[in-house]
């Protein structure tokens, strides 16, 4: 800093405020500040900063899933509202979906001076019981328990009843439902609001197809379920679901929106290619990825509670998917 300092003919400590974006600081001073940093490849020590400011502006976030879509775009929002905020992200896959291999993957964090820690705990454990780490600063995404620590989630509940009463409020008597995976929370989330919709619409409760995320499960769901004229009206857990689903209304001609009703949840960028665009349920991961982050600051401030817990609202994007069925 002091070579930075000879350089720009100005002291250290506006290297310093130019350094850290200070604005009491002219154009003028800042512009050959910022010429003497980039002459001499000047890196400011992260360590020292650190112990400056009591913070190392870095959040670690802990997943057990990094290829399926939905956990990609929740990474993306966390890493991209983090960045907003001048935070950087550091990730540590959990692996196996046990206590210990969580718990294990928040203490490496810890251990790489990360601030906070968010877990994004979106499916559930392999082993029958589960602690949440202990954590002085721990956020937790999840459908599940969140062991008492601050938690975010999409409000599943509220985006499959949006899905279900549009689809009877266009006539349909029930909505057959091709599930996520059993070990998501997220999914059986969706799956019992489904059930309640129905139920309190006083509908008859079709059995549920299992899927997995997938096109492929999907498809196959779909081969099975739509050979009978009377399905009319289908709720996939996902986006990729449906997408299957729609394949296997094309081999058995079925048409859709004509003899077919199909509904999605995600509203990922798929969903307006399909051959017809896809009626489906908005998760907004771009608020879900502030809210963590939002909580995760306030863990680092100290003014986080156990009962703060923010559900993000779904929306209907009603495209051309369906429609009321044929009398």
């Amino acid at each position: 800093m002091a070579d930075v300092a000879r350089a720009a003919r100005v002291s250290p400590q506006t290297v310093s405020r130019v350094a850290n974006g200070s604005a009491a600081v002219t154009e003028h001073t800042r512009e050959r500040v910022c010429k003497a940093i980039a002459d001499l490849g000047y890196r400011p020590n992260a360590a020292a900063r650190a112990l400056k400011r009591g913070t190392f502006q870095s959040l670690g976030v802990v997943m057990f899933d990094l290829f399926s879509e939905g956990q990609s775009r929740i990474l993306a929002a966390i890493a991209e509202a983090a960045s907003e905020v001048g935070y950087s992200i550091v990730l540590a896959p959990s692996g196996p979906r046990t206590s210990e291999a969580v718990s294990g993957a928040v203490v490496r964090l810890e251990e790489m001076s990360t601030d906070a820690v968010i877990l994004v705990m979106e499916a559930s454990p392999c082993e029958g019981t589960f602690v949440v780490p202990t954590s002085d600063r721990l956020v937790v995404v999840t459908s599940g328990d969140a062991g008492g620590y601050p938690s975010v989630d999409t409000d599943q509940a509220q985006g499959a009843r949006l899905a279900v009463e549009h689809l009877l409020s266009l006539g349909h008597d029930t909505v057959h439902h091709v599930t996520g995976p059993v070990y998501s929370y997220a999914a059986k989330a969706r799956t019992q609001a489904w059930r309640v919709a129905l139920e309190d619409n006083g509908r008859n409760v079709p059995e549920p197809l299992g899927g997995d995320w997938s096109a492929s499960s999907g498809y196959h769901a779909g081969l099975s379920l739509l050979r009978d004229p009377a399905v009319t009206a289908v709720f996939c857990a996902n986006d990729e679901e449906a997408l299957g689903l729609t394949r296997a209304a094309a081999e058995l001609g079925r048409d859709i929106p004509g003899d077919l009703s199909v509904v999605g949840f995600d509203d990922l960028p798929i969903g307006t290619g399909f051959p017809t665009p896809l009626t489906t349920v908005h998760q907004d991961f771009h608020a879900l990825g502030r809210a963590c982050v939002r909580l995760a600051l306030r863990q680092i401030e100290g003014a986080a509670t156990t009962s703060d817990s923010i559900r993000i609202p779904t929306s209907l994007v009603v495209r051309s998917s369906t429609a009321p069925p044929h009398i």
